[in-house]
C-alpha cells in the first residue's frame, strides 16, 4: 500500500524509515478510517521522531540460553525502614545475580484495588515501593519487564474523573452501553457484572468494566486513547524497560454482538505497538499476556509481526495435572503439538505467577473429567477455584487459586519431602522446553498459602501473593534444612546447568519423545546442530526404568553425560533407573 501525500512528505523530513510509514498508515487507516489517517500519521510521526533511536532494527537473536526471569512484586520482600524497590535491590543482586537476568517487576504504579492493576497513574512509581531511581537502579543490574496496562484503568484515574464530570481528558475515552444492548455473546474471565452503572453529570450511566467496578475499560475506538498508550509505552523504554506485557489485550477492543476477545482490530493494535517499539527501541521486547485457549494464545504472534513472545499459559494445568496424577500423556501430546514459534519469536514459559493457574487454556486440551479431577482436592489444600460467567447463565471454573508449592502437595504425605520433589521437577520440565522460562519469586522461595492475607482482602488470588519479611526470608535461606532453603538452591543449580547448555537457547530445535505415560521426555538440538540434549522426567512416585533410544550422533561413542549429576553412561548401558519425580539431562557425546 502506498502511503498519503501528507505521510510521505513528512516522513521524508523526519527520516523515518519506509516500511515503519507504510505498515502504521495501513494499520490507522483500518482502525479509525481514512479520512482521519492523514491526521494521526502526522501525530504518531511527531511523537516517534522525538524518542526514536539512530539505529536499524537488528536481525540477530535477542535472547540466549542465558535469559531466566524472575517474576515479583516490588514488594514481596520487605525490609522495614527500607523503600520495597530498594530491598529487592539488594535481594536479587545478593542471591541471584548469577541465577537470572531479567526481572518483571509487576505494576509499580500508585493503585486502587488488584494489586497494582487498578492504575490510578502510569507516570508515577508508587511511593510506597520507592521511586524512578529505584527502578532504573535495579535495570543497571537486570533486564526490566513492566506492565503496559492497557484494556483498563483505576476508578479513580484522573481520565474517569474527568468522564464523570464530563471533562477533557478522558470525556470519550470510556464505553458507554445501555441496558438494551446485547452483550450476552461477550466472553467474561470474572462472574462480576460487566455493565456497571455511574452517576455522573450527565446523568446515569453504564460502563464497560471487564475485570470489576474498579478497573473500567478504556475505548480504543477513540484515537486519543491509543495516543495516550503510546506515550506511555514510551516513557516505560525512556525509563530502562526492555521488556513490555500487555496485560489482559485480548479484551482490548469491543464490538457489540461480537465475542469482544481476539478481534481483529486488537491484533492491529498489537502490530502497531510493535512497530513503534521496533521503531523507537529495536532491543525491546513485546510481550502479550493472553490467559485464553492454547490456538488463541499462540495468533498473537501474527506472521512475526505482533509478539516477540507470548505466555505459555497451557503449561501450568498441564504441567500440574500430570505431576498430580503421575501421567505425562496429555502434557506429551500438547508438547508434541506445540507448533515452533515463527522467526524471531518465542515462548515465554511459566507454572506460577501472581495470579492462579487458569483452566481456560486447558480447553481442548485435557478432558473436562481430567480437569474436574485436577481441581478436585485443591479445597483440602486450602485453595480455591475461581469462576467466570458465561453468555448461558452459568458459572464454570475459570482458575485455581493457590501457591505452587501447595498445589504440588500429596495431601497424605508425613513429610514434604514429595512436595519438593514435585516442584523440583516441575521446574526441570519447564526448564527444558523451547522458550525463555520465567520463575514466580514464590516458587524459588516455596511459598505456601498466605491465609491470613486472604482474610485481610478477601480475594482468592492473594493466597498466593505473600509478602515476606527480608530477615525471616533470609534465616530461612541460611539453614539448610529448611524447605525454603532447599528448594531454592536446587533450583539455582538447575538453573546454572541450563545457562550452559547451547541446545537450551529459546529457539533450539525440540522434539518430543513418547516413551510412555510415566515419563516426560523431548530432544533439545543447539541451533548449531554441536549439542544435543535428551531430558527425561519421572513425574510419577514410583521408580521407573528407562531403555535410552538410539544415541543420535552417526558413529559416535556412545557416551552420554549426564548434567545436572554430572555422570558419565556408556553405550554399554542401555537402561538407567529414575528416582520418584527425577530429572535426567543426557548431553549425547561424540
Amino acid at each position: 500500500m502506498k502511503t498519503t501525500t501528507i505521510g510521505t512528505k513528512k516522513n521524508c523530513l523526519q527520516n523515518l524509515p519506509f516500511w515503519f510509514t507504510q505498515r502504521v498508515e495501513a494499520r490507522l487507516e483500518f482502525l479509525y478510517g481514512k479520512k482521519n489517517t492523514p491526521t494521526l500519521m502526522n501525530r504518531l510521526i511527531n511523537m516517534v521522531a522525538e524518542f526514536k533511536k539512530q539505529e536499524p532494527i537488528r536481525k540477530e537473536n535477542k535472547w540466549s540460553e542465558h535469559d531466566v526471569v524472575v517474576i515479583t512484586y516490588g514488594d514481596s520482600i520487605i525490609q522495614k525502614g527500607e523503600r520495597p524497590l530498594a530491598t529487592l535491590y539488594e535481594f536479587l543482586t545478593l542471591h541471584l545475580k548469577e541465577t537470572i537476568n531479567t526481572v518483571h517487576i509487576l505494576p509499580y504504579f500508585p493503585f486502587s484495588s488488584d494489586d497494582g492493576f487498578a492504575v490510578v497513574d502510569y507516570r508515577e512509581v508508587n511511593p510506597n515501593l520507592g521511586q524512578w531511581d529505584d527502578i532504573n537502579r535495579i535495570a543497571t543490574q537486570f533486564k526490566l519487564m513492566t506492565d503496559l496496562v492497557i484494556n483498563h484503568v483505576s476508578s479513580q484515574h484522573i481520565w474517569f474523573k474527568n468522564y464523570l464530570n464530563n471533562q477533557e481528558p478522558g470525556r470519550s475515552f470510556f464505553i458507554e452501553v445501555n441496558t438494551e444492548s446485547d452483550i450476552s455473546s461477550v466472553v467474561r474471565p470474572r462472574s462480576t457484572p460487566l455493565r456497571i452503572p455511574i452517576h455522573s453529570a450527565q446523568g446515569l450511566r453504564y460502563v464497560w468494566a471487564t475485570f470489576g467496578e474498579d478497573q473500567i475499560d478504556v475505548n480504543f475506538k477513540n484515537p486519543d486513547v491509543l495516543f495516550e498508550f503510546l506515550a506511555l509505552l514510551l516513557l516505560y523504554l525512556r525509563n530502562s524497560s526492555q521488556l513490555i506485557r500487555l496485560d489482559a489485550i485480548a479484551f482490548l477492543w469491543k464490538n457489540i454482538g461480537t465475542r469482544c476477545i481476539n478481534l481483529r482490530e486488537t491484533h492491529e493494535v498489537v502490530k502497531l505497538i510493535r512497530d513503534v517499539m521496533d521503531l523507537c527501541s529495536p532491543k525491546s521486547i513485546l510481550i502479550t499476556e493472553t490467559n485464553i485457549p492454547n490456538g488463541e494464545n499462540v495468533s498473537y504472534f501474527g506472521n512475526s509481526d505482533e509478539a516477540h513472545m507470548v505466555y505459555q499459559f497451557s503449561l501450568p494445568p498441564l504441567l500440574l495435572h500430570a505431576l498430580l496424577k503421575g501421567d505425562s500423556h496429555y502434557l506429551s501430546e500438547w508438547s508434541k503439538d506445540m507448533p515452533r514459534p515463527p522467526k524471531g519469536c518465542t515462548y515465554f514459559n511459566f507454572i506460577a505467577s501472581h495470579d492462579g493457574i487458569g483452566l481456560r487454556p486447558a480447553e481442548g486440551l485435557l478432558p473436562p473429567e481430567e480437569i474436574s479431577a485436577l481441581i478436585e482436592d485443591i479445597p483440602r489444600k486450602g485453595g480455591f477455584i475461581s469462576m467466570k460467567a458465561n453468555s448461558n447463565g452459568v458459572d464454570t471454573p475459570y482458575e485455581i487459586n493457590i501457591s505452587l508449592f501447595d498445589a504440588l502437595a500429596e495431601i497424605s504425605a508425613e513429610t514434604n519431602q514429595t512436595n519438593v520433589q514435585r516442584l523440583i521437577c516441575a521446574h526441570a520440565i519447564m526448564l527444558v522446553l523451547q522458550g525463555i522460562p520465567a520463575i514466580y519469586i514464590h516458587s524459588f522461595t516455596a511459598t505456601q498459602n498466605d491465609t491470613s492475607e486472604f482474610k485481610r482482602t478477601g480475594r482468592t488470588r492473594s493466597i498466593n501473593r505473600h509478602k515476606w519479611d527480608y530477615d525471616q526470608l533470609f534465616s530461612l535461606l541460611n539453614d539448610p534444612d529448611t524447605t525454603t532453603s532447599i528448594v531454592f538452591h536446587e533450583l539455582k543449580n538447575l538453573l546454572a546447568l541450563r545457562r550452559r547448555q547451547k541446545a537450551f537457547h529459546p529457539e533450539a530445535a525440540q522434539e518430543t519423545l513418547i516413551l510412555n505415560t510415566n515419563l516426560f521426555a523431548i530432544w533439545r538440538t543447539s541451533l548449531d546442530n554441536q549439542q544435543k540434549i535428551l531430558a527425561i522426567s519421572n513425574v510419577t512416585s514410583e521408580t521407573q526404568t528407562i531403555k535410552l533410544p538410539p544415541h543420535p550422533i552417526p558413529n559416535g561413542s556412545m557416551i552420554w553425560r549426564e548434567i545436572i549429576g554430572s555422570t558419565a553412561i556408556t553405550g554399554n548401558t542401555n537402561e538407567i533407573f529414575l528416582q520418584p519425580y527425577q530429572s535426567v539431562w543426557l548431553e549425547a557425546l561424540d
